[in-house]
């Protein structure tokens, strides 16, 4: 009798180790190595080189623009062109192509350059053949 509750006990004792091993487990659970990826690229390029951007422009503000889903801030320090010449934040139309590039500050998007319209070179392109 004794040998047969012993035997059990160990059993159970098993049993229970056993089960709490998956627990013990989800709480030390690593980063995965795209969250860890992706954190490490924010780090780099947080208020440092700057990101480019590109879509349409959904909307407009004296503060900023908004393309697609992001919402960059325009600061003085922002440089604005259009079809490859000097502009400003009102030159640029809601729905029209819009590139640029952008760094992270303070948790908000702050653009570096905003260029409205197509790629520069499809203007000189389209400029050669006017003059011609």
């Amino acid at each position: 009798m004794i040998k047969l509750t012993s035997k059990f006990m160990f059993v159970i004792t098993a049993a229970v180790a056993l089960a709490a091993l998956p627990l013990q487990a989800q709480n030390t659970k690593a980063p995965k190595k795209a969250d860890a990826a992706q954190e490490g690229a924010a780090k780099r390029n947080k208020g440092s080189r700057p990101i480019p951007f590109h879509g349409k422009l959904a909307s407009k503000t004296d503060a900023g623009i908004t393309v697609g889903s992001r919402t960059f801030q325009v600061t003085s320090e922002t440089r604005i062109v259009k079809n490859g010449k000097p502009a400003t934040l009102a030159d640029g139309e809601v729905g029209q192509e819009v590139a640029g590039s952008y760094v992270e500050q303070d948790g908000k998007l702050t653009a570096k350059l905003v260029r409205f319209g197509g790629k520069p070179e499809a203007h000189k392109e389209k400029a050669k053949e006017e003059k011609k």
